[in-house]
């Protein structure tokens, strides 16, 4: 039950905060920022709130200096929207998918392109020696 119950305010969370950054904040540092998970302590009182930014790593740093100023209007429009009695507190955690997606599909791509040149390399390629490198008996 109790996890369940975790599971309904973590979600009612990140729907209230994903709604609210939509509208955006008088902020000028907060870039394109999507809620990407929402974990709540066992007690109920805490929460961690994972996010991305799309853009550079200037922007991403700008964007979490923005919602880390806004935490308390943010947790003020969570608690007005709740009808829970006690609010938790949140802490904004840089979700490191979208860079570790971009690492990965990087070292696809090197991959590939090093797969593509030995087989380029492979079809030009003859054996070394004889096509038959076996002694037979009738050579002396």
């Amino acid at each position: 039950m109790a996890g369940e119950r975790q599971a309904r305010l973590a979600d009612r969370i990140r729907v209230i905060l994903a709604e609210r950054l939509e509208k955006g904040l008088r902020d000028p540092r907060l870039g394109f920022v999507t809620i990407t998970d929402v974990r709540v302590s066992g007690d109920l009182q805490h929460a961690s709130v994972f996010y991305t930014v799309l853009g550079t790593e200037e922007e991403r740093v700008a964007s979490g200096a923005a919602l880390t100023s806004a935490t308390g209007m943010l947790r003020s429009e969570v608690g007005r929207q709740l009808s829970t009695r006690l609010v938790p507190t949140l802490e904004f955690i840089p979700d490191a998918l979208p860079e570790n997606a971009d690492h990965i599909s990087a070292l696809l791509r090197q991959a590939q392109e090093h797969d593509a040149q030995v087989a380029k390399l492979a079809s030009s390629a003859s054996h070394a020696g004889d096509a038959d490198p076996y002694v037979h008996d009738d050579e002396d």
